[in-house]
């Protein structure tokens, strides 16, 4: 299964089992689109994602967590 930035349930997900002690409320932007790109399921143009889809994937990382 590959990953696309539209897939923000999954990454969500993905991101709260990769990145346990990671905290997503005080995570910036840049730092989590990195994670994003380096996970192993993700294959999408860097270019594709902005701030909104960036926004979607840390409410489903802090709900993932909650």
């Amino acid at each position: 299964m590959s990953l696309k930035w539209i897939d923000v349930l999954d990454i969500g997900i993905e991101l709260a089992e990769k990145f346990p002690e990671t905290d997503p409320v005080h995570i910036n932007f840049v730092d989590l689109r990195d994670k994003v790109m380096n996970l192993t399921d993700f294959d999408d143009d860097p270019k594709r994602c902005g701030e909104k889809i960036l926004e979607g994937i840390q409410a489903a990382w802090i709900a993932e967590q909650g």
